[in-house]
Formats: C-alpha cells, sequence, structure tokens
C-alpha cells in the first residue's frame, strides 16, 4: 500500500519489467563483449576487419570459474570495503544534501581531497618498494576481462542487498516521526524486477556511509584509473617508454576523474542522487561499466599503440578544454544563480517561486552542460584517433545518456512548472547542442 511519504510511482521507464530485464542482461554482455575485442591476444583492427565471432567469448569461462576466483573476489572486496573504510575515517567537510519528503536532509562527509591523497600515497610507496614494478597494476591488467565479470557479478549482489533492505524499518526515525525508509518516486511501482533494477530506496545507507554517493565516486572511477594506469605501466615495462598517446588519455581521465572526485559536493544536487533510487542500473553502471568502458581507449592504446604528432595533439586538447570550460563555466553560473548571486540574469519565475533561469550559458540551450561534457567524451576517443571506430563506443554511448538524462529532465520539468516550462521553452528552444538541437 502506497503512503504518503512514498506515493506509488506513475511513471515507468525502460518499458517496465521486460525492459530492465533485457538491460540487465544486455549491457553486461555489451561490456564484457567490447572487453574481449580489445585484448593483447586479439583485438580489433580499422572497420572491423579481423572480426570473429569465436573471439568475443575466447578466454570466457563457465559461471561456476567466476564465482570460485576466490583471489579476485578478495582482492575486488578488499578494494571496495577498504574504500568505504577510508570515505568514512578519512577528514573532510561535512555538508548537508538537498531536502527529502520528509522535511530533513542526509549529512555527508565531502573528503575527496584526503581520498586523493591516500590512494597517491599507497602508489608511491607501491612503486619505491617493488622497484617499479607494481604487481597490483600488472595483476589488474592480466585479469582484466574476468575482473570485468567479477564486479557486474558483485554489482548484482549489491543490487539485491540494498532491495532487500529497503523493506526493512529505519533504526532510527524519520522527519514524519516514523520507521518508513524514503523510497524513490520512480521505484516504488511494487513489481520486484522494475524496483530492483531503477532502485526502491532513494538512499540506502549503512551506518554514516552513503552507499549511493560512494559507489558513484569512489570504486568505480578509482578503478578506472587504475585500470588506465596498468595499461601506461604494462606499455612501460615491455618497451621502457611512455607511449605518448597512452600518457595523454591518462592524464585528460585522470583530470577528469580528480576532478569529479574533488568536487563531489556538486553531486548533492544531481538527478543520480536526489531523485534516483539506487539499483542494479546505479551499481552496475558505478561498478562495472564505468571503470571497463570508460577505459577502452587506454586499454586499445596498450594493444595497439600510436605515436600522437603535434596537430593531433593540439586537436585533443582543443576538445578537452573547450569541453571543459563549457561545462564547468556553465555549472558555476547556474551554482552562483542558485545562491542568489547574480540577480541581474534573465529568468522565469514559476509558480513554486523558483527561477528557471535563461540567460548566459543557460540562454543557448537547455543543457548546454552536457554538450561541454561531450566534447570532453570525444577528446579522449580522438587519442586512439582513426584506429577503429571501435573506441569511439563512449562517445556515442555517452551521448545516448545524455539525450535519454535531457528527456527524463524535460518530462518532469513539464509536469513541475507547467506554463512556466512552457514559456521557457519558447526563450531557450535548443535542447543540448545550441543550433542544431
Amino acid at each position: 500500500m502506497a503512503s504518503k511519504l512514498n506515493p506509488k510511482t506513475k511513471n515507468i521507464e525502460f518499458g517496465g519489467a521486460p525492459g530492465a530485464l533485457a538491460i540487465s542482461v544486455g549491457l553486461p554482455i555489451l561490456t564484457i563483449v567490447l572487453n574481449q575485442m580489445v585484448r593483447p591476444d586479439y583485438f580489433i583492427k580499422g572497420w572491423f576487419s579481423n572480426f570473429e565471432f569465436a573471439q568475443l567469448w575466447n578466454g570466457i569461462k563457465s559461471s561456476r570459474y567466476y564465482f570460485t576466483r576466490y583471489d579476485l573476489w578478495t582482492y575486488y572486496t578488499a578494494w571496495h570495503l577498504g574504500l568505504a573504510a577510508l570515505a568514512t575515517i578519512l577528514p573532510g567537510k561535512k555538508m548537508n544534501g538537498v531536502e527529502l519528503r520528509d522535511g530533513t536532509s542526509l549529512p555527508y562527509k565531502i573528503n575527496g581531497i584526503a581520498m586523493s591523497a591516500a590512494l597517491f600515497l599507497i602508489l608511491a610507496v607501491r612503486w619505491q618498494l617493488t622497484q617499479g614494478q607494481l604487481p597490483e597494476l600488472q595483476f589488474l591488467y592480466d585479469n582484466h576481462v574476468d575482473l570485468c565479470i567479477v564486479t557486474i557479478l558483485y554489482a548484482f549482489l549489491l543490487s539485491v542487498y540494498v532491495y532487500v533492505t529497503s523493506f526493512f524499518p529505519l533504526l532510527g526515525k524519520n522527519g514524519h516521526n516514523t520507521k518508513e525508509r524514503i523510497l524513490a518516486l520512480g521505484g516504488n511501482t511494487g513489481n520486484p524486477i522494475y524496483d530492483w533494477f531503477i532502485g526502491r530506496e532513494l538512499n540506502p545507507r549503512l551506518g554514516p556511509l552513503d552507499i549511493k554517493l560512494f559507489c558513484e565516486l569512489r570504486p568505480g572511477m578509482l578503478l578506472w584509473l587504475l585500470i588506465n594506469l596498468s595499461c601506461l605501466h604494462h606499455q612501460y615495462l615491455k618497451t621502457g617508454e611512455l607511449n605518448n598517446a597512452l600518457l595523454v588519455v591518462n592524464l585528460l581521465q585522470g583530470f577528469y576523474i580528480f576532478d569529479g572526485i574533488l568536487n563531489e559536493e556538486g553531486c548533492l544536487t544531481m538527478m543520480d542522487i536526489t531523485t534516483d533510487g539506487f539499483g542494479y542500473m546505479l551499481a552496475f553502471g558505478d561498478l562495472s561499466l564505468v571503470p571497463f568502458t570508460y577505459s577502452l581507449q587506454a586499454r586499445y592504446l596498450s594493444v595497439s599503440p600510436i605515436t600522437l604528432t603535434n596537430y593531433q595533439l593540439a586537436t585533443i586538447f582543443g576538445f578537452m578544454v573547450t569541453g571543459f570550460y563549457i561545462f564547468h563555466k556553465s555549472n558555476m553560473q547556474k551554482s552562483l544563480f542558485r545562491q542568489g548571486k547574480l540577480p541581474h540574469l534573465n529568468s522565469i519565475a514559476t509558480k513554486r517561486g523558483t527561477k528557471l533561469l535563461c540567460d548566459g550559458w543557460w540562454a543557448k540551450s537547455q543543457h548546454i552542460n552536457y554538450f561541454g561534457d561531450w566534447l570532453i567524451s570525444l577528446s579522449w576517443c580522438l587519442t586512439t584517433w582513426f584506429q577503429t571506430p571501435l573506441t569511439y563506443y563512449y562517445s556515442l554511448y555517452f551521448a545516448t545518456l545524455l539525450l535519454h538524462r535531457q528527456s527524463r529532465d524535460e518530462h518532469k520539468c513539464r509536469e513541475k512548472y507547467q506554463e512556466s516550462w512552457e514559456e521557457y521553452e519558447r526563450n531557450v528552444p535548443y535542447k543540448i547542442v545550441p543550433y542544431i538541437y
């Protein structure tokens, strides 16, 4: 029975339970296939001229094998729990999230700086102790696909855990003085498959640790960094040199990763945190899809290295700098406007007492920050130049993801602001790319 705090979900996405089930099976298979096409013993060349179906499952073992790879499970669990412990005990700034439906705000510890410093220190110590051999990175490189499969299984188990615990009462009390958990507005259909996939509870927590925010920024993002480093390290051990294309993709993606981690307070107002529940969709995306598909360029360059010319480097950095400038400046402008620091900018007042910004960067398109983010993604793909379209998977996937987010946001805003949103669309007709879309 739906409660006042947790109304029944009205809008179903992805075609309901059948679509959720198809994505839950299809995306993990796609992730494995992509990595199977970029291996030291076999990798796609050009326009898939050497593609072989047999290679897609070459080396893949039975399901029992992956459940009994105790070394991988031990290392990955230690990685996950170790980062969770550091996220809890390392010093940081305490902040409150957005106000929830019960009138309360959850506390968060923002300690990305301490976390980053700890990781760099550990890597530096291990480099010194192993005289640059870093067996951990070698193990990561050599067991890449097997670890990918283990993270998929781990995400499945984690999503089952948060789904089951969402039915248990809170240990304390919420803002309505009851023990009812706050569920995601989109994950309370009553269908177990759909709710498990989309996320039933809005902010599942384990003690002081917010599981959703932790998974968003820690185990997957930092594993992505380590996978990239393992590719660079592998090439260095093999040749004694640092390949410039591999180095560039490490620098560009490393900058992006740490920019996100060091500015993690910005995530507290993102749709993933404020609106979406935490289910298999986010667990798989955070723990497996991000590290094992976003690292595809570095992985490819480790098996098919190229040396970038000055012209190519200038093009790559041009896309990266332009994209980051648009992304950073537009987000900063919106943040300052929400804080009341840019009252001179044009906006549309809504019946809810809020304002829709339609000036500055936000007069160019409704999601100008998405456009900047997509340009960044294109710069990473360009590090492989035009060896194969396979390495441009990320930019294509990311464009699809941004279009889906834009459509979700548009639907929500149309219902929320009604006439004000129609006026806003007349003022800002372009959705993402100015003058194009």
